[in-house]
């Protein structure tokens, strides 16, 4: 038994192998990612005798390039989670940490879980890049939301009020929100209320056409009517004009980003098995089915309903002692993919909305917000139930393929 551990970082990764009873074969050296490097280290760890396993831990995105390198020689990998490793064997008072003592730590690791190690086996690029795909939606709707929210408060400075004019949803073309468009043509109340209504209608309809927005008269005289109602607190100089335009700009770059990046990751997840059956669930509509798949990944990897919910870190944690089993309140342990939980809850959000009463989940959820528990405890109690609700509809649909 040969336990080969690896402490990855950026650009090299720290050696150790060992065998049973503590047996050094090889002291703990450096390797770079570099394609030659990384052949030499499969060359050495294929010439051991006897049957070897590799671990490390799944650190960012840096065990990728070794882990793929590794397995695609043949080679047994498994990647486990970071927690694991730190709260294996800690059996010393000294907090001294070095690569050279995670590797040793590592490799220890394998050999006590030798018989429980899961084989690492590679993404397959559809999901790899559709999760990389949510990641950075997830990022550009965070700076959306801040622009938005800066926006919205700089207009109570100089068109107070004119985003409650504009009731149009989200474009479903491009992304584009009507009031941020007319914002960006008409940052001030001045722009509006200092013109005559003729020519505000002739501006406006020139605005509308542009765009590509439906032209009403009757909206023009009621936001022109608007304008000459409000008080501003800032005059309209150069400096109001750059900053509203500099923000509308931002804003609506990100809003075409965001929708850009929504249709490609509809385009990927629609090439997947289980999509029409995700979107087939109460609660999930074409943005957050891929978003689901993108973070669940391949359902399959999990042997039950306990381990998916497990993943999500959905669950709580067992808390008994020889005779007394607490069964009370306990929080989940909140430690797994936060992007997986944000949808799940945004999925939720919706079955509150629509109070669908045939529906199990929205069944369970108001059964626990009757018996008076907290919002996020009905709610991350509903959440897990969906979860296994997901993993069976999805298992059956993909045996049935």
């Amino acid at each position: 038994m040969n336990a080969v551990g690896i402490d990855v970082s950026k650009g090299r990764s720290t050696v150790s192998i060992i065998r049973q009873f503590g047996e050094v074969v090889r002291a703990p050296f450096d390797v770079s990612h570099t394609a030659e490097d990384l052949k030499e280290l499969a060359a050495l760890i294929k010439s051991l005798p006897g049957e070897t396993k590799v671990l490390m831990e799944s650190t960012g995105n840096f065990y990728e390039p070794v882990a793929r390198t590794l397995s695609a020689e043949g080679i047994f990998v498994c990647v486990v989670n970071a927690w694991l490793i730190k709260q294996y064997n800690v059996n010393h008072m000294r907090r001294a940490k070095t690569d050279n003592k995670d590797s040793m730590k590592l490799a220890a690791f394998c050999i006590d879980c030798w018989l429980e190690l899961v084989e690492y086996r590679p993404e397959e690029d559809i999901r790899r890049d559709l999760k990389l795909l949510n990641r950075q939606y997830q990022l550009n709707i965070k700076a959306q939301t801040q622009v938005r929210l800066h926006l919205i408060s700089q207009l109570e400075l100089t068109f107070p009020g004119i985003r409650g004019q504009f009731t149009s949803p989200i474009r479903n073309t491009d992304g584009h929100e009507k009031w941020v468009d007319f914002v960006s043509a008409f940052p001030h109340r001045d722009r509006v209320a200092k013109l005559s209504l003729s020519v505000f209608k002739t501006k406006y309809r020139s605005f509308c056409k542009k765009k590509g927005y439906q032209y009403t008269e009757s909206k023009a005289v009621q936001i022109h009517t608007f304008s000459r109602s409000v008080v501003c607190s800032l005059n309209l100089d150069d400096t109001v004009g750059f900053v509203i335009g500099n923000l509308t700009s931002q804003l609506i770059m990100l809003m075409e980003n965001s929708f850009e990046i929504r249709r490609r990751m509809t385009e990927l997840a629609v090439q997947l098995p289980e999509y029409d059956t995700v979107l087939g669930l109460f609660g999930v509509g074409k943005t957050t089915a891929p978003q689901l798949i993108a973070e669940i990944g391949d359902p399959r990897r999990f042997h039950s309903a306990k381990a998916i919910t497990a993943y999500a870190w959905l669950d709580t944690e067992p808390d008994d002692s020889g005779q007394i089993v607490n069964k009370g309140e306990r929080h989940i342990t909140k430690r797994g993919p936060a992007f997986l939980r944000k949808t799940l809850f945004m999925v939720m959000t919706t079955y509150l909305e629509m109070k669908p009463q045939e529906e199990p989940v929205y069944q369970f959820l108001d059964k626990k917000r009757s018996e008076g528990k907290m919002y996020y405890v009905y709610m991350i109690a509903a959440a897990n139930k969906f979860l296994r609700i997901y993993y069976a509809r999805v298992r059956d649909a993909l045996k049935e393929q």
